[in-house]
């Protein structure tokens, strides 16, 4: 097990989506006298918690005029997040992004890499995503391997990284996420396992808005829909300001569903998923079939 150092904590707000909470920990660290690469780290967590919460202009301000390649990049994947999704400016800033992996002084920067990754999963380059992490090089670079395996059905090399991050550290954060993670993935003969290492983080760590869609992705695994809307509703609350959150709101449509919810309960969330989150994928799928339907609904309309 590795030994904490003056950012276990930050690491930990941040890992499980506390990321207000992640921002006034790395505010109070920079009081306290720490070494040189944790200085840098903690800058680079402060930006990706800020990332995260949607502040993409304090992200940019920051790190476009940083000379260090890895604020640099995590200004990228604040422009990229900030633009359309069928934006042509998202494969430019691809094409920047691989720029800056070619300068030598980028060479063997792992924060870069890490934020590449992102970049890379989020345009759907799997393939260059996995370029950037795949020898494993630190516990994020791990985890993201996971991430990789699930997202392309490879059960057996996820389970492989996931080995590798226990050698690291059994015990750690990461660790745990991503064994819930594997567990939600073989389906309902492991997903009370995810349940129980979810439950068990929001116990020691308070829950946060991802915590619970992920305890709610276990339970709707488990079949038990009931709870799972408890969760979502949770974490759709003003406590946890999640009222906007996109993964929160597709949850609980598909949850609804499941219960037999009727169309007005669902237009609620559906509303605001297509007001606040009009390029997620599930609203651009959702629009289509809704158009397709109205076009052939037209077809068979009745005249008086």
């Amino acid at each position: 097990m590795s030994e904490p150092d003056e950012l276990y904590t930050l690491r930990a707000q941040y890992w499980l989506g506390h990321y207000n909470l992640c921002l006034e920990e790395a505010r109070q660290a920079a009081r306290r006298p720490m070494a040189p690469h944790l200085k840098s780290e903690r800058e680079e967590m402060m930006l990706r918690a800020q990332l995260a919460l949607g502040q993409f202009d304090k992200v940019i301000a920051e790190g476009s005029g940083s000379s260090s390649p890895a604020l640099q990049a995590l200004a990228l994947h604040a422009s990229f997040l900030s633009f359309p999704s069928d934006s042509p400016d998202k494969s430019m800033i691809v094409d920047s992004l691989k720029v800056l992996l070619a300068q030598p002084e980028s060479a063997g920067n792992t924060s870069l890499q890490l934020t590449a990754c992102h970049i890379f999963m989020q345009a759907d380059l799997l393939r260059e995503a996995l370029q950037c992490v795949h020898h494993g090089l630190t516990m994020e670079h791990l985890a993201m391997c996971v991430q990789i395996y699930l997202k392309i059905d490879r059960l057996d090399l996820a389970n492989d990284s996931l080995n590798l991050l226990k050698q690291a550290d059994e015990d750690s954060v990461l660790a745990q996420l991503c064994g819930a993670y594997l567990a939600i993935a073989h389906g309902r003969s492991r997903s009370d396992d995810a349940a129980h290492i979810l439950s068990g983080l929001s116990e020691q760590y308070g829950p946060s808005v991802m915590l619970l869609n992920c305890l709610a992705a276990a339970n709707m695994v488990s079949g038990k829909y009931d709870a799972a809307e408890a969760n979502l509703k949770e974490a759709l609350s003003d406590e946890f300001g999640g009222e906007k959150d996109a993964d929160a709101l597709v949850n609980i449509v598909v949850c609804g569903q499941h219960l037999g919810r009727g169309e007005k309960d669902l237009e609620q969330y559906l509303s605001v998923l297509k007001a606040m989150h009009a390029n997620h994928p599930f609203v651009r799928g959702f629009l289509q079939v809704e158009a397709a339907f109205d076009r052939e609904s037209n077809k068979y309309q009745v005249t008086a």
